[in-house]
């Protein structure tokens, strides 16, 4: 396991500040709940790829799901998780998004924030390895809103810092990507909720911090801080982004991408 965490999105560091991001949004994992057509919460299994530090799993225990197995490379991230869901029903294994080490099969895989940081075709291919037929695949993403103006700030002053900052893949629509490359899944879900999260100044920075990129260190974190300090704790709305097709056994083009026969 000595390279399962490449070193550009190892996270150990930052760990101890996810809590302070915003979870994702309640009604759009009850509306997930709903599409992938449960009708035993208790013996639907999910594989909840890239867990974290346990935010998307704790939304799917409370939904009721109650065989889930949480894949982690980070052994600080997994901690957390494993804390954070003590006594619960679930099962946390290290493991990457391209090597699960899973040999089970899965109603339904989730990626909550970890599909950008991974080759995706790489992570389909052992997603759709794992997946029982006719299941369901989520990628899912926290997008902050651009148009509030303390975001518009927060951007500039970002690009100011670090000229060559992008958003990367995780703000793009993942599609095109899914029509190229997943043919082996059908029905593409698109769902998309807007929320507000009530943060703090100094939860607000904390969350910063737990971002793997150039423009979360201090200079860019302190010239933030100077903005918002004789500011009110402020609403950060939120667009939680959801992408959800179909494990599709008639369309087995797996081999194209890389899988061996199932």
């Amino acid at each position: 396991m000595k390279k399962i965490v490449e070193k550009d999105w190892d996270y150990s560091k930052n760990a101890e500040f996810y809590k302070y991001r915003p979870n994702y949004s309640p009604k759009a994992i009850k509306m997930l709940a709903e599409y992938v057509e449960v009708k035993d919460r208790e013996d639907f299994s999910v594989a909840d790829i890239g867990a974290g530090t346990g935010n998307l799993t704790v939304l799917l225990l409370n939904e009721g799901f109650k065989k889930i197995t949480a894949v982690e490379p980070s052994d600080e991230m997994r901690r957390i998780g494993e804390d954070l869901t003590k006594n619960r029903p679930v099962w946390w294994i290290k493991g990457t998004a391209t090597d699960t080490s899973l040999c089970d099969q899965y109603d339904w895989v989730t990626f909550g924030s970890s599909f950008n940081v991974v080759d995706r075709c790489l992570a389909l291919a052992e997603t759709y390895r794992i997946l029982k037929d006719d299941g369901y695949f989520t990628c899912l993403w926290n997008h902050r809103n651009l148009l509030c103006p303390i975001q518009k700030l927060a951007e500039e002053i970002i690009k100011s810092s670090v000229p060559e900052y992008d958003r990367g893949v995780r703000r793009e629509d993942q599609r095109p990507f899914l029509e190229k490359e997943a043919q082996q899944f059908k029905n593409i879900c698109y769902v998309e909720v807007d929320f507000n999260v009530q943060k703090t100044i100094d939860e607000y920075i904390f969350a910063w911090k737990s971002v793997k990129k150039s423009f979360q260190g201090p200079r860019v974190r302190g010239r933030k801080k100077r903005f918002l300090k004789d500011r009110k704790p402020n609403s950060k709305r939120i667009a939680g982004k959801v992408w959800n097709p179909v494990h599709d056994p008639c369309m087995d083009n797996a081999k194209e991408i890389g899988v061996g026969e199932r």
